[in-house]
């Protein structure tokens, strides 16, 4: 028990911010991309398609999830403060109420990575929307012509 009160902390936020700094350079790679992407150089829209959706599943899984490591960090944060309570054989509110509010942390920064993660990646999603039509008009454009 002293293994996880000692390095849970630093094991949820550290995973919470590798997931962070994953997302935040794939949804940077993604702009950069988008901004250069000529939609008019493919042949078919699969292909253009399987090109814009890269990375933007890992995004959309780190905004998904994220919450659930906070939740975790939140589960054992509280387990921790119930077994330390149990073993002093005293029930001090104060000493509850620190417990659960350090504990809750892990929870609100899952909530905090998650967010941001979920809106660049419906974003970026538009911006795939977008990309396509332009591809389906300029595909259009040259069946007319």
């Amino acid at each position: 028990m002293e293994i996880l009160k000692a390095y849970l902390d630093i094991s949820v936020f550290g995973i919470l911010g590798f997931m962070a700094f994953i997302a935040l350079w794939m949804t940077l790679e993604r702009l950069f991309y988008f901004k250069k992407v000529q939609p008019e150089n493919y042949h078919h829209i699969e292909l253009l398609q399987v090109d814009l959706t890269k990375n933007l599943t890992t995004i959309s899984t780190i905004g998904a999830n994220a919450p659930y490591i906070g939740l975790l960090g939140t589960v054992l944060g509280i387990l921790i403060t119930f077994y330390e309570l149990g073993h002093q054989h005293t029930l001090e509110t104060g000493a509850i109420m620190m417990g659960l509010a350090l504990a809750l942390k892990a929870t609100a920064a899952g909530i905090a990575l998650a967010i941001p993660s979920i809106m660049a990646y419906n974003g970026l999603m538009r911006k795939v929307d977008v990309l396509s039509a332009q591809f389906k008009a300029h595909q259009d454009l040259k069946t007319q012509d």
